[in-house]
Parts: C-alpha cells; structure tokens; sequence
C-alpha cells in the first residue's frame, strides 16, 4: 500500500498502490507523514500512479496532510493520478489548492525550501 523514499535531498515520495480508502490506509498515511514533520522532513509527494481507487475519506486525508505540512512551513504534491483518482481530485477541487504534477520527478522541481 505504501512505500517510501528521498527523491531528492529532503523531498520524500510516498508510493501509494491499490485501493486506498477510509481505515487503514488513511491512518498509515497520517502517521507517516506526522513522523516526517517529527523529523522536520515537510516536502511531501503523494506518487499515486498505482492507485486505482481512492474514497472521500482519503481525499479528506489529502487535505489533511496538506495542511498540517503547511503549517509547519512544508507542503505536500500529488503525482502520476491514474484517471479515476484524477477524476475524484478534480471533482472535488483539490487540484485547486495542491499541485498535481504527471510525475514524481516532475513534482520535485522547483519545491520551495523548507521555512
């Protein structure tokens, strides 16, 4: 469901796959990404190209962690949306508030340094 890693220095990838829905999944991520701002590690990617399904719960989770990474002078990106997830984000008007990049890569450019 979930694998990690540094893309570039600071900036950490969160490889999402499958169904990723209210529950576990949705807690695993909170964790994770409270542990990064523990760490002071606030450049966040959410790499969902292997995610099929994503429910309300996870886009509030999105949020969620968009804006606790904010608040600590950080901010997270989506990447490689599959159509459904596209569709979802775009529904809902996420798209409006978080980045949406094609790729991991591409969403690791130009990140703003940490404040």
């Amino acid at each position: 469901m979930l694998s990690k890693k540094e893309i570039k220095p600071g900036i950490w990838v969160f490889e999402l796959s499958g169904r990723v829905q209210m529950g576990p999944d949705c807690k695993r991520v909170d964790q994770e990404v409270e542990s990064h701002i523990a760490k002071n590690e606030t450049r966040i990617i959410l790499d969902m190209a292997a995610v099929d399904h994503i429910d309300s719960a996870f886009v509030g989770q999105i949020v969620k962690s968009f804006s606790r990474l904010s608040k600590c002078g950080g901010t997270l990106r989506l990447a490689a949306l599959s159509r459904m997830v596209e569709g979802v984000v775009n529904m809902t008007q996420v798209n409006r508030v978080i980045g949406v990049y094609p790729t991991a890569l591409a969403a690791s450019e130009d990140f703003p340094a940490p404040k």
